[in-house]
Formats: structure tokens, C-alpha cells, sequence
């Protein structure tokens, strides 16, 4: 019998000003407009820095904007459902499914909401790498089986990788 794979895979989502895209809007002026909120905490009254990267230059707790910032995102996370819908398979039928995710600010500017940048970093359940043929990943939903499997086809994406990989004997 062929040995497989369980993988966990990670979906980067980068959005910004440029989105046309509604739901990315409503995260891209939420997220924008919790930092303004967040971003007094950590920045100096007397050397005040206007962009994120600055400021974490400046202060390393500000680290925990990351995470302050991206509770403003919750809400829309959940909309989703646990599907990566920028992601269909490869019928247009099915949608990458994610447990988690984690945003980042990739960076922003108090002075200047044009320059907001933040990403979203998706993360699927244990899936079955049955194989990659042409560009797309075979995978499977049911972990328990060494044998039988139902399909997802996926093609493969610039913003999705391999995050997790665990090798089986069976």
C-alpha cells in the first residue's frame, strides 16, 4: 500500500486599499479603524510614529497590535462559515475549509489610511495529500481511512502552502 501524507495547509489572504471585493472592505476599514483605537497605546505622545513598522521599531510591545487590530475582523471571519471562498476546487463546488486564522498588519499609518495593509492567514483541518497532479492537490477530508477516500481536487495558488506535514506508513 502507497504511504500518505496528513497535511495541514495555510491560505494567505493580503488585503488593501485597492480591494474591490466588499467583504475585504468591511475588514479593510474595520481593522483600519480598530487600530486607530489600538495604536494610542503603544505610541509615544512626545516621538509619536505614524506607521505601524515605526512604531514597532520603536516599541516592541507593539507587537500586540496584531492581535488587537484583527478583533475587529472576528466578526467577519465568522461570516465565512470555515470556507476559504476565494478558494473553490477545482468544479467550483466546494471551498477550502479553515479551523483558524491569524492577522497580521503587514503595515499602516495614522496619517494615511491608503497605506493600511493587513493579511489573513487561514488554516485548514488535517487533510489527506493523496497527490498532486497537474497543478492540483489531491486531498481528502477523512483522515481515518488508508484506503478509500472521497476527493477534493484543488489547484495550487501562490498564496497556499504546506504549513504542516505528517508521514504515514500505511
Amino acid at each position: 500500500m502507497m504511504p500518505f501524507s496528513k497535511i495541514r495547509l495555510a491560505f494567505r489572504l493580503v488585503i488593501d486599499s485597492s480591494t474591490t471585493i466588499t467583504w475585504q472592505k468591511y475588514v479593510f476599514e474595520d481593522t483600519y479603524r480598530e487600530y486607530l483605537m489600538q495604536h494610542q497605546l503603544y505610541n509615544s505622545a512626545e516621538n509619536p510614529k505614524p506607521t505601524f513598522r515605526e512604531l514597532l521599531h520603536e516599541n516592541e510591545k507593539a507587537e500586540k497590535l496584531h492581535f488587537l487590530t484583527g478583533i475587529a475582523a472576528e466578526p467577519y471571519i465568522n461570516q465565512l462559515k470555515g470556507n476559504i471562498y476565494q478558494l473553490p476546487d477545482a468544479l467550483g463546488n466546494s471551498y477550502l475549509p479553515f479551523v483558524n486564522y491569524k492577522l497580521d498588519i503587514v503595515n499602516t499609518d495614522i496619517n494615511d489610511s491608503s497605506r493600511h495593509k493587513i493579511g489573513i492567514t487561514f488554516y485548514t483541518p488535517l487533510l489527506v495529500l493523496i497527490d498532486r497532479i497537474d497543478d492540483h492537490y489531491l486531498l481528502s477530508k477523512n483522515t481515518d481511512s488508508t484506503s478509500q477516500w472521497e476527493i477534493l481536487s484543488f489547484p495550487v495558488h501562490p498564496n497556499l502552502a504546506i504549513c504542516y506535514l505528517e508521514k504515514t506508513d500505511h
